[in-house]
């Protein structure tokens, strides 16, 4: 092909393209529908798990100053609970900075930050990796939440109990041989 027939590149736009181009471009504040609730529910789930423990500790002082209920069959779940919850509230803030960052702006206290840091992404697949770890260690917790008010009723019960924490061992080892890779 002649390079004097190639058509010429259009050097001017239409007011209207350019209104909606800015439309479209602003449309990206959307994602803020997700952002700023995402970071709410997070405090409030920081909240929860922080008054729990606090009333494991009140619990504690009480049946140890004065003699009050017996704490030892429900503190260690109580606090698995709290830290579970203090995982997924995690999960929000993970969600909503990375989100924040990859579809609004950079975050600028975080770009001197390790790469590497949970609320630090550079992609939608780094953000869904990160996010999934937090939730496999969520779903991890809640395992262990229910192991310990776990009764046996057969031995084969405590080998299933054992094959399971063996499953769980192994996707932790495959999870830090992947974080390796990276």
């Amino acid at each position: 092909m002649d390079p004097d027939s190639r058509p010429e590149p259009r050097t001017t736009r239409s007011e209207l393209e350019r209104r909606f181009e800015t439309f479209l471009w602003s449309s990206r504040l959307m994602v803020l529908l997700a952002v700023v609730p995402a970071l709410l529910g997070a405090l409030v789930l920081f909240v929860i798990a922080s008054l729990d423990i606090l009333s494991v500790l009140a619990d504690t002082w009480r049946h140890y100053a004065g003699g009050g209920a017996d704490i030892h069959k429900s503190v260690v779940t109580d606090i698995i609970v709290a830290v579970d919850i203090y995982l997924i509230a995690l999960v929000l803030m993970i969600f909503a900075l990375g989100v924040y960052k990859l579809f609004i702006s950079r975050i600028e206290p975080a770009e001197g930050r390790d790469p590497h840091h949970p609320f630090n992404v550079q992609s939608l697949d780094q953000l869904k990796d990160k996010i999934a770890r937090v939730v496999i260690l969520a779903v991890i917790i809640e395992f262990f939440r229910a192991v310990v008010g776990i009764s046996f009723a057969t031995p084969l019960d405590a080998i299933y109990l054992a094959l399971s924490v063996l499953a769980l061992s192994l996707a932790l080892y495959l999870m830090a041989l992947a974080h390796k890779q990276e």
